[in-house]
């Protein structure tokens, strides 16, 4: 079973996206801050993580550096899913390894899903 890793501060995206992701057996951890997270993610090693920007204790992109410097997870797929549209955001993710960025507003759960899937595939 592979593990997902969600760290997103909005409590009910992380209950929905969750949810859905239990439903097609995946074992789902959640962190509501990027500290936490990133502790979660060398700790547990998931197959995947998705990652919110705006967040409490240590934002986004602070994580996903710190998740592509270190060895244990430095390959593990990072899905950006946040609110924040602009260019120069996108870039810098792609540029710290981000696999894709996901704008919330743009995107159905279902499209979210399955675009974890094809991540994992």
């Amino acid at each position: 079973m592979k593990k997902i890793l969600i760290i997103e501060d909005e409590s009910i995206l992380q209950k929905a996206l969750s949810d859905i992701l239990k439903e097609q057996n995946y074992e789902i951890v959640n962190a509501l801050d990027g500290e936490k997270g990133l502790k979660m993610a060398i700790s547990q090693i998931p197959d995947l993580i998705i990652l919110d920007l705006i967040l409490p204790k240590k934002e986004g992109f602070e994580v996903l550096e710190e998740l592509k410097n270190n060895q244990k997870t430095e390959k593990v797929p990072v899905i950006i899913l946040t609110n924040i549209e602009r260019m120069e955001d996108m870039e810098k993710a792609f540029e710290l390894g981000a696999t894709a960025y996901l704008i919330k507003a743009q995107y159905k759960l279902e499209e979210i899903v399955q675009k974890i899937n094809e991540t994992l595939e």
